[in-house]
């Protein structure tokens, strides 16, 4: 299947506003200060993307109240919001719009076109690895009624601390769960990204919905695992960019010896060999959202390949960022290490990428069964 990995003039236009919009109200001073502050996320940017703007239900059939648009214009937004590091849970939602697509939960789609955040209840490193992928622990009993009960814990969920629904694997099947419902505790955890969260779900019979059972449940929930890696690598992208962008400025401009820094052939080196991994970057994750839209059966195959190049990619960016800023990229007040932070916890987020290349090689048959 050909793909044609160019943006269109609406997907441009598309980033523009976005990124216009996140100068607007994600600066680095707003950013900082949710990051420093007790709040999970920016309440007000979550409410201008999700309710103001509909970009958060992008995906979402225009009959539920979304957009109608292919996940090429999602994956616009997460490039634009990684250069951001904007303190909202729009990919763990993105998700959980691809998964409740699978499985036509309409009721769900409307409240999240609505502006709610329904977030997947699964620790932040479960990567696609086709059914039977490492799940949480969590039984489920039956109440009285005849109604599903769950009880176990799950460690590590990102973009969950102010979810409204929750969509939790558990027993082969999948169960939507009120985040308000008796027996269901939330619990914050020191997460070594402040702009994204992640917390400890503790159930203890908590009243729950089937949404999907066995083979319906294990596809669906692949799949948009499968189109969560691909999306992470568009966020990667966006944050490398700026990592690298931002770095030229500063190298411009800042002299040493009379000269400036960034006109040390040592330095240039550095910066010419991350720009050629970027643009690799930007070719393998716009061919993975690609194909997930298209529904390309290499589809797997490409946000491996992806998440397998991006993830080390934005470490090592946010990495040269910081020591190619000198004394101030270390400091608090700089924004480098929210990206360093950002990079570092993303390179495990849907699988490491270990995990893809080890996928990698098993789906391009270099691997032995």
């Amino acid at each position: 299947m050909t793909l044609d990995l160019r943006y269109t003039e609406e997907q441009e236009a598309l980033r523009d506003s976005v990124r216009a919009m996140l100068t607007d109200h994600a600066g680095w001073a707003r950013v900082l200060q949710v990051a420093a502050s007790p709040e999970p996320d920016d309440a007000d940017l979550w409410r201008l993307l999700s309710v103001d703007t509909g970009l958060a239900a992008l995906a979402v059939p225009e009959h539920l109240g979304g957009a109608g648009a292919s996940l090429a214009e999602t994956a616009v937004v997460l490039e634009e919001l990684g250069r951001a590091v904007a303190p909202v849970p729009y990919l763990g939602t993105t998700v959980a719009a691809q998964l409740l697509l699978h499985l036509g939960e309409d009721e769900l789609l409307r409240d999240l076109a609505g502006g709610a955040i329904i977030a997947p209840a699964m620790p932040c490193d479960v990567g696609p690895a086709g059914p039977g992928a490492r799940l949480p622990d969590v039984e489920v009993s039956t109440a009285a009624d005849g109604s599903p009960l769950l009880n176990g814990t799950v460690c590590g969920v990102a973009d969950a601390s102010r979810a409204r629904v929750l969509v939790m694997p558990a027993g082969g099947a999948l169960f939507a769960v009120d985040a308000d419902a008796a027996g269901l505790r939330r619990t914050p955890v020191v997460s070594l990204d402040e702009t994204r969260p992640l917390c400890d779900l503790a159930m203890w019979n908590a009243p729950a919905r089937l949404l999907a059972a066995g083979e319906r449940a294990a596809s669906a929930l692949d799949a948009a695992l499968v189109a969560g890696a691909a999306l992470l690598a568009s966020e990667q992208l966006g944050l490398a960019q700026w990592c690298l962008d931002t770095t030229v400025a500063h190298l411009r401009t800042r002299y040493q010896f009379g000269r400036p820094v960034g006109s040390f052939q040592a330095l240039k080196h550095r910066l010419a060999d991350l720009w050629v991994e970027l643009v690799q970057a930007r070719a393998v994750a716009r061919h993975a959202v690609a194909a997930v839209a298209a529904g390309d059966p290499d589809a797997r195959l490409a946000a491996a390949l992806a998440q397998a190049h991006c993830g080390p990619l934005a470490v090592r960016a946010a990495e040269e960022c910081v020591q190619m800023h000198g004394g101030i990229g270390f400091t608090w007040e700089h924004p480098a290490h929210l990206y360093l932070k950002r990079a570092k916890s993303a390179a495990i987020a849907y699988g490491t990428a270990a995990h893809h290349r080890t996928a990698l090689a098993t789906l391009a048959d270099l691997a032995p069964a």
